[in-house]
């Protein structure tokens, strides 16, 4: 069977990456690490209503809950709210286990308004924080979320604010363990939750 160029091409770009490969595997000093392995430990430092600074190690031996947001949000803030606030019922006494944050993607407004306010009207537990533009982008950007402002006539204040939806679970050690997608409902939070703590 003749081949055609092409395939003689095709066939040599295999070989070479074959043999790549392979020296990449014999020379490497340690094996790859699969994505499975590899840590992603997000972090923030951010005030809460009181004006004293939290860090990630405030709360270590715990759960995270996180999630960004804003208090003017019409619906995907509320609703996450509401579901987190179901878990820290659903989890009677473990809930000691587990702290659930509101970070703030439009600070000034929200501490104007009364951040602490806002998050105790969905649960009591639900810690809200907001920094300053500086401190804001560094937690987003360690989470690797997304927010920025937009001009909206129709919104209190003539802007509203988009952001990432989700939902994130952080290990008592740092670890990000998972994220929710926005409209989770708190029993599949809960189930997945529980056994890990």
């Amino acid at each position: 069977m003749r081949l055609t160029r092409l395939q003689k091409i095709l066939w040599a770009a295999a070989g070479v990456a074959a043999l790549a490969y392979g020296a990449l595997m014999v020379f490497s000093d340690r094996a790859p690490v699969s994505v499975a392995e590899a840590v992603f430990r997000p972090t923030f430092s951010l005030p809460d209503a009181e004006g004293r600074l939290r860090t990630p190690a405030d709360f270590a031996g715990k759960h995270l809950l996180v999630f960004f947001g804003f208090t003017n949000c019409p619906d995907v803030c509320p609703t996450t709210l509401a579901e987190v606030a179901q878990v820290m019922d659903d989890l009677g006494e473990e809930a000691e286990n587990v702290q659930p944050l509101f970070i703030s993607v439009d600070p000034e407004r929200d501490r104007r308004l009364g951040l602490a306010a806002f998050t105790a009207a969905f649960h009591p537990t639900i810690l809200g924080l907001a920094g300053d533009t500086e401190q804001t982008r560094a937690a987003a950007e360690s989470f690797k979320i997304f927010f920025e402002r937009q001009d909206d006539a129709a919104a209190p204040d003539g802007y509203t604010m988009s952001h990432s939806p989700a939902l994130y679970l952080i290990g008592p050690d740092g670890d990000w363990l998972r994220q929710f997608t926005f409209g989770t409902p708190a029993t599949d939070i809960l189930a997945d939750l529980q056994p890990r703590l």
